[in-house]
């Protein structure tokens, strides 16, 4: 409450609107108090909330996009073209049906996985059960998707019966989003991934089945993709499990066991030419509210206008709590490195955080950070 204090940073990043100064005024009448409000901007910097000034651009975009899903859902729904003389919405999802059933993969075929993953090392290896829980559950989806796709076509020809479901997801399909029924299921639990359009939703599906199809494959990939799993906790855990395991002479228990993480130099995952000998590398992640910095090897202020900026590769492994404090003494000094929460989706509720990421903050206290909203995301649509 001191008559010092000012809620403008010392160094703003952009120009406070009219040069405002927000400061805490005593007067003795009510009068001075009205005029200095009334000197209020039209419109705050989101730097005196200790923001980015990125934020204003965050929130404007969100406003916009509601604006256009609220026009698009007020508008009439037509059976035929504007025109008249076009194809009908009925003739453009059958097309498009088409297309997706094309570029459909196919289909996961149990006695093949299961005989795949047994030459990995069979499920007695914790990651290869993550792998058999998450080949199941895509299999799913593709099935969900292809049987949905082939009645859609016979419902339009006319020779099977146009169901509710069908009829939803035929809307769904023309406007380019994603059918409901491919999102959730009837409970409204997670029966996919969520996205905002089908164009994104579907490269998804084809992204998450060739990394699952080359792990079986091939092995294990060298940096795994872990936007690409329908549950990025089980991964971290199974990952655990092994570390575990592989300090069963030093009596290691699971649950001691804290998550490490460390910012690796390999910008991209074709640079990593070898997995870990401990843990696993991720990759695929996005900051938002701040940029990674590779020469400074530290989280830096966000360029203008650059909402989201890809991280390098993420070194992730468990240890021991004395040995997890040593190492990071080593690595973030006396000041500590600001925890990072990331999550699944850029909506940040607790149903979507994975786990807490270490960053190193050469230039700033953590706690500027954690004012400035910064969090990792597997995706940023």
């Amino acid at each position: 409450m001191s008559p010092e204090f000012t809620y403008n940073p010392p160094e703003p990043l952009s120009r406070i609107p009219d040069d405002f100064n927000y400061q805490l005024k005593v007067f003795a009448e009510l009068p001075p108090y009205l005029e200095y409000i009334g000197q209020f901007p039209r419109i705050d910097s989101p730097e005196v909330f200790g923001l980015h000034p990125n934020a204003d651009l965050t929130f404007r975009v969100k406003v916009t996009n509601e604006m256009i899903a609220t026009l698009d859902a007020t508008q009439p729904k037509g059976g035929g073209s504007s025109s008249g003389d076009g194809p009908s919405r009925e003739d453009i999802v059958y097309e498009k049906a088409d297309e997706l059933l094309e570029k459909l993969p196919p289909d996961f075929v149990p006695d093949d996985y299961i005989a795949r993953i047994k030459s990995l090392g069979g499920l007695e290896v914790p990651l290869n059960i993550f792998l058999y829980q998450e080949v199941q559950r895509l299999q799913e989806v593709i099935a969900k998707v292809r049987g949905m796709l082939v009645n859609m076509r016979l419902a339009i020809k006319g020779e099977v019966v146009m169901t509710d479901e069908l009829v939803s997801a035929i809307g769904s399909i023309f406007e380019a989003k994603v059918p409901t029924s491919w999102l959730l299921t009837i409970a409204g639990d997670e029966f996919s991934w969520l996205s905002p359009s089908l164009g994104v939703w579907f490269t998804g599906l084809l992204s998450r089945y060739d990394q699952s199809e080359s792990w079986l494959a091939t092995g294990r990939p060298n940096s795994f993709w872990m936007t690409g799993f329908f549950n990025p906790q089980g991964f971290l855990t199974a990952m655990k499990q092994e570390v575990t395991r592989q300090h069963k002479a030093e009596k290691w228990a699971l649950d001691d066991m804290l998550y490490h993480t460390e910012m690796t130099k390999f910008e991209t995952s074709e640079r990593v030419v070898a997995a870990p000998k401990e843990g696993v590398y991720i990759h695929g992640l996005f900051l938002d509210g701040a940029r990674w910095h590779m020469q400074l090897e530290s989280v830096v202020e966000s360029e203008p206008k650059i909402l989201f900026e890809p991280v390098p590769v993420l070194y992730v492994t468990a240890m021991s709590a004395d040995e997890r404090n040593k190492r990071m003494k080593e690595i973030y000094g006396p000041r500590g490195p600001y925890q990072c929460p990331c999550y699944k989706y850029p909506a940040r509720t607790d149903r979507y955080i994975i786990f807490e990421v270490n960053l190193v903050s050469a230039e700033k206290p953590p706690e500027h950070w954690i004012l400035r909203g910064v969090a990792l995301l597997c995706s940023k649509d």
